[in-house]
């Protein structure tokens, strides 16, 4: 029945997309809150700034380790409960940190924070794949980062709220950040659970006609030449998964400069905190608008590669001028520009595995890409002080970030030859 296509895709966004945005922004604020943290925690416990630069780094490695066999087991059992472990466990280990008494309990709680969220945002991914047909993932995915949009825009006014909290109840202001962080992934993990239908099957929202017509679609679209192995880690062997997993590291690394860049040029200003926290949310607007428009145009023209590599390498070139540009303000336009830039693709890009992995395998090749794409976060964590400090340059880094997004932004070509060429057997 054409005419329950819309209908049906309007009620699976409402019903999920809200939802699954909320935890997003529940996890991405819960990443933040290290840094936050840091302002009071270093000096409270007598951490280096390399130490607890280690540790904070910890969690990619848990994340890395974890993220493929925790995508396979939600395959298995279903999204809502192994979200809701998920979710629930983040957010115990969260709380956990706000009790830290050194740097080695620091180092075991950054990382078994890593391992408890593994396979949140590739589990959300593989969840999408069950609920929406492959013309309207970009534009989902891009709907579910415009809230990392928000935990970026609102983080930094949360974060220095809580830390103003230091000696209320006789806890530290840098433990506050923790249990105010935590609280939201432990209520959200039980409400995960009774909320989240495991498939559209289960969807008392949906009647009968609305899961026949969204399961002979997904049908149609799962037997056009799409691989799904016996064993789901055989995914990891597939050069094209390990080709995207290349190609994605550009990403976080980018953002990465972004982050690192942007509170030397916004503290340049001169400005209070709490305008400096005002200013921030100026690109995270505009990364909103981005995820919003880009995936959607990419769905509309049918165009995948120039959606990627377009805005990659603005944000390149915008990363670049904004350390030689004069002025502070053509500074701060410019990273406004590159943050869009960056994380404008990624939802066109997170499009592309569905396009030939289906069931248990798609979970693990999704899981795969982003795992170690991931690890861009904990390169440039280590790499850019080490290239400043190398260099004695704080323009250095910069360079060494943009030029990882050119080189993205080339590679779409050879991952979409990749993709078209017909496999054997």
């Amino acid at each position: 029945m054409p005419e329950s296509r819309p209908q049906t895709i309007a009620k699976i966004t409402w019903r999920l997309m809200p939802f699954l945005g909320l935890l997003y922004l529940i996890a991405y604020i819960d990443r933040q809150n290290v840094g936050y943290a840091k302002l009071q925690m270093v000096g409270d416990l007598g951490i280096s700034e390399t130490a607890y630069g280690l540790g904070a780094s910890l969690f990619f490695i848990g994340y890395f380790l974890f993220e493929v066999p925790s995508n396979v087991i939600l395959a298995r059992v279903g999204a809502r409960r192994w979200l809701a472990r998920i979710i629930f466990t983040w957010g115990l280990v969260t709380l956990a940190l706000a009790f830290t008494q050194n740097a080695t309990m620091f180092y075991v709680l950054r990382f078994l924070l890593g391992v408890a969220e593994a396979g949140f945002f590739p589990g959300v991914l593989f969840t999408l794949t069950l609920w929406f047909p492959q013309q309207f993932r970009g534009r989902m995915i891009g709907l579910f980062m415009a809230w990392s949009a928000v935990a970026n825009a609102v983080g930094s006014t949360v974060g220095g709220a809580l830390l103003d909290l230091d000696g209320m109840l006789g806890l530290k202001g840098w433990e506050w950040v923790f249990i105010a962080t935590g609280i939201p992934a432990v209520v959200m993990g039980v409400v995960t659970y009774f909320f989240l239908p495991d498939s559209p099957e289960k969807a008392t929202f949906l009647d009968s006609s609305e899961k026949t017509w969204l399961r002979d679609v997904l049908a149609r679209e799962n037997a056009e030449g799409k691989v799904q192995h016996g064993n789901p880690f055989a995914a990891l062997l597939d050069g094209r998964v390990l080709l995207l997993a290349v190609f994605y590291v550009a990403f976080p690394l980018g953002a990465y400069g972004l982050s690192y860049w942007l509170p030397t040029v916004v503290q340049g200003f001169g400005v209070s905190n709490t305008v400096n926290g005002l200013l921030n949310i100026i690109p995270w607007v505009c990364v909103a608008a981005a995820l919003w428009w880009v995936p959607r145009n990419a769905a509309r023209t049918g165009d995948q590669t120039w959606h990627i590599v377009i805005p990659a390498l603005v944000a390149a070139a915008c990363l670049a001028l904004s350390v030689v540009v004069p002025g502070n303000a053509a500074k701060f336009a410019l990273l406004c520009v590159a943050a869009a830039g960056i994380f404008a693709p990624q939802p066109v890009f997170w499009s592309l595995p569905p396009t030939f992995l289906t069931g248990a395998t798609a979970a693990a090749g999704i899981a795969a890409i982003n795992s170690v794409g991931n690890l861009g976060g904990f390169i440039a964590q280590n790499a850019v002080p080490w290239i400043g400090d190398a260099t004695g340059s704080k323009l250095a880094p910069m360079w060494f970030l943009a030029a990882s997004l050119v080189v993205g932004a080339l590679m779409t070509f050879v991952v979409q030859a990749a993709l078209r060429r017909p496999r054997a057997g």
